[in-house]
């Protein structure tokens, strides 16, 4: 493989935004996204300072398919957090994104969110690398529900639930006393009796390989990639940063934190991102055609 070029992360703010301005002008951007896009919407990330890895490891998905108890854990702490990311709203770094994929800018998002909050923001067609909290999966049947009528059952299984304001994680997870959970009732798939779980990639699960493969294609496709809120700590998304370096496509960061991907960039910038997305979008708009 070759050698990554030099990481952009030194340039002075303004520099950068003025080098990352004449990437998007140039169309044909692919644009991915992690937690730190939504932290503005109120939904914390994993890896900053609130992020909840530092508190605990998320169940794997061979914890949750192999015991009961795990998935009464998961549930009851789901259930719990599920509403602050159902109220969740688009912020202005969502709103950016769309406004340049509507403009022709950007030509495709990946997420790996799972809060559904590009689809809110009209990016209908972004892919969700690691699924959406918004569904239910049947283990059995492989029937999807929606999240809003899975929690219909629960809060009916569960009258007495209630959660005195447990701290939230960025997938919706909160925690709980040990007593709430081992009192929660989980339900099952109504045609089949069988397991439900969130359609989302577990840690120690894979994305499904179509999915991952259309990734690769949209970033062949594209003449750059532009990173917007992820540490890339994660090969799942990280992989897309290698590839593009390798087809020697600019990448660009703009991550609030140091990224696994910075050796990679060709530029690279730590700012807020709803007021910095922002300001690229009103700049690219204010611009005469080339």
């Amino acid at each position: 493989m070759p050698e990554p070029p030099a990481a952009g992360a030194s340039e002075p703010p303004d520099a950068a935004l003025g080098e990352i301005g004449r990437l998007l002008a140039g169309r044909g951007v692919v644009v991915l996204t992690g937690a730190g896009l939504s932290t503005e919407s109120g939904i914390p990330d994993y890896r900053g300072p609130t992020g909840s890895l530092r508190r605990r490891t998320p169940m794997t998905y061979q914890e949750f398919v192999g015991s009961a108890q795990a998935r009464r854990r998961y549930w009851a702490r789901s259930h719990a957090g599920w509403q602050s990311i159902a109220r969740a709203r688009p912020n202005a770094g969502h709103r950016a994104v769309e406004e340049l994929r509507r403009g022709g800018l950007v030509s495709a998002v990946i997420t790996q969110n799972v809060d559904g909050l590009h689809r809110a923001a009209g990016t209908l067609d972004a892919v969700e690398l690691h699924g959406g909290l918004d569904r239910v999966l049947c283990l059995g049947c492989r029937r999807t529900s929606t999240r809003a009528d899975l929690d219909r059952r629960l809060h009916a299984l569960n009258d007495a639930f209630r959660d005195e304001g447990s701290p939230k994680n960025a997938d919706g997870d909160a925690e709980l006393p040990d007593a709430l959970v081992a009192a929660f009732r989980v339900a099952a798939c109504r045609a089949c009796g069988g397991i439900l779980k969130p359609d989302v990639v577990f840690f120690g699960e894979n994305v499904p390989k179509p999915r991952v493969r259309h990734c690769f294609d949209l970033v062949d496709e594209a003449r750059a990639l532009l990173v917007l809120g992820s540490s890339l700590a994660v090969m799942s998304g990280l992989r897309f940063v290698r590839h593009a370096a390798r087809a020697g496509k600019p990448v660009a960061i703009v991550n609030q934190g140091e990224t696994r991907g910075d050796a990679y960039a060709t530029v690279r910038v730590g700012l807020p991102l709803g007021r910095t997305l922002t300001a690229l979008a009103d700049r690219l708009a204010a611009a005469p055609p080339a």
